[in-house]
Formats: C-alpha cells, structure tokens, sequence
C-alpha cells in the first residue's frame, strides 16, 4: 500500500514538474541554444511523467521496473539540461533552485520505488 501511494505521489509530482519546466523555458532569451537545450529539458521532463504512467499500467513487475529506470534516467537527464542551462547564462541559478530541488527529490523517490520493487521480486 505505502509503495502505491509513493507512484501514485510520484505520478503528479512529475506531472507537476513537467509543467514547471515548460513555463520555465518559456521565458528564456530567444536563440537557436535556448531553442535546442528548451526541446531537450522539455522532452526528457515530459517523459519522466510519461514513463511512471507507463510502469503503473505496466503487465509485470519486470515491465514496471523497466518504466521506473527509464523514468530515472530521464530525471537525471533533465538535471543535466538545467544545470547546462545554468553553465551557458540562459538562466539563473536563482532561477532554477527549485526546480532543481524537485528534480532530486523525484530522483530520490524513484531511486527508492525501484530498490523495493526489485528487494519485492
């Protein structure tokens, strides 16, 4: 039950942040860097989402776990794009703190739904 509630908390926290991110870029200065790095960060944050949604409708233990890691990869991904974005001045680090700080969070919370789904098995 306790893991259920963890998707179910990870589910709208990436939707969430998601969301964040996508009005974040919205207000980066127009160039052809913040137009690339704006596509990656929006796709890698949109797929953290859509990976748990994956993994909850998932058929297996196997195919959930499979979801979950390729949520995490795109969480650690997107930590990249930010701290990319930082690093080239199309953003604060001001800016981007709390999204960072989420990131890790979702990150963390990933991390441990798949060592007890695996620890489960």
């Amino acid at each position: 039950m306790e893991e259920q509630l963890k998707v179910q908390d990870i589910d709208k926290r990436s939707f969430d942040f998601a969301v964040r991110v996508i009005e974040t870029v919205n207000w980066l200065p127009k160039s052809i860097a913040s137009y690339e790095l704006s596509k990656q960060i929006i796709r890698s944050s949109a797929s953290i989402n859509s990976n748990i949604v994956q993994a909850r409708s998932g058929v297996s233990k196997a195919d959930f776990l499979q979801h979950m890691r390729v949520a995490l990869k795109e969480a650690k991904e997107t930590q990249r794009w930010i701290e990319m974005m930082v690093a080239t001045k199309l953003i604060s680090k001001g800016e981007t703190e709390s999204l960072l700080k989420e990131n890790i969070e979702i990150i963390k919370i990933l991390v441990t739904i798949i060592k007890n789904t695996q620890e489960n098995q």
